[in-house]
């Protein structure tokens, strides 16, 4: 729940960006400020890595980079809880794929329900926008399954594992960063503030919950952690409401009362 309130109070502070930097130049800040940060908390070595780690981390890197970006496109272009919801498809078909009970297979239509009346998607308004936000869920799905490879040998080499991948994440998107600040220039007062509340977004939107994620990551298996992950878009619902003044129809609420039963659902049935 902290993880999630953090990364989309930052997913609105960014909204508020993209007029000055371009959404992928602010998503490319996002990922280089997480970047310094987390290197510099970490310090991890990079010698010891092995071979097959190594792939590890470079796919993990590409398919967080990938979705920071494609995310911020995404909301470029639809509403925060839209975008949100679209991108769940991603986790919902891990979790679909990786059950073999019958309770999870009943929690999961559950979300994918309340994922899909949260959506509210108008197909025919902006084709781009949707497009991005399946890429978006499309990366993410990499992310929950290379994140789990990354942390399988405990939180703390989980949490430098982040560290690396964020950093090689920061390397792939600049020259798509580079180009937005150029383009959105000049270098003014107004252009250094807003650099510096991309640090503050990077802090609240992959600092805070990335890091946290880690830590769930290597007590759960990826398909709950997927199902969990379905907390999101009702924490993206609240906050669009309190920061945004986005309020929810009917059909939202039902969608965010669906995905709360089928997190229920998954719990009573892995307690017993």
């Amino acid at each position: 729940m902290v993880g999630a309130v953090t990364q989309y109070v930052g997913a609105a502070t960014a909204v508020g960006l993209f007029d000055r930097l371009g959404s992928p130049a602010v998503a490319w800040l996002r990922v280089l400020w997480s970047a310094l940060a987390l290197l510099v908390w970490r310090r991890p070595r990079w010698r010891s890595i092995a071979r097959r780690q190594r792939v590890d981390l470079v796919g993990f890197g590409v398919a967080l980079g990938l979705m920071n970006l494609s995310f911020y496109l995404a909301i470029a272009r639809l509403p925060l809880g839209t975008a949100v919801a679209i991108e769940f498809s991603g986790p919902i078909a891990v979790a679909a794929l990786g059950s073999r009970h019958r309770a999870d297979l009943v929690a999961v239509v559950l979300a994918a329900f309340g994922v899909a009346l949260l959506a509210d998607v108008q197909w025919a308004g902006n084709a781009a926008g949707v497009g991005f936000a399946f890429g978006s869920a499309a990366m993410w799905a990499g992310y929950i399954l290379l994140g789990r490879r990354v942390s399988a040998k405990g939180t703390s080499e989980g949490l430098d594992g982040l560290a690396r991948s964020t950093a090689f994440a920061a390397v792939v998107l600049a020259p798509v960063g580079l180009t937005g600040l150029v383009a959105h220039g000049p270098l003014d007062g107004r252009f250094a503030w807003a650099l510096l509340c991309c640090a503050v977004v990077a802090l609240c939107s992959n600092v805070v919950p990335y890091a946290l994620d880690q830590v769930v990551l290597a007590r759960v298996s990826a398909p709950r952690f997927a199902l969990l992950s379905t907390l999101l878009p009702v924490t993206a619902a609240v906050v669009g409401a309190v920061v945004l003044g986005q309020r929810p129809t009917v059909a939202e609420s039902v969608g965010v009362g669906a995905v709360m039963v089928a997190l229920a659902v998954r719990g009573n049935a892995t307690s017993r």
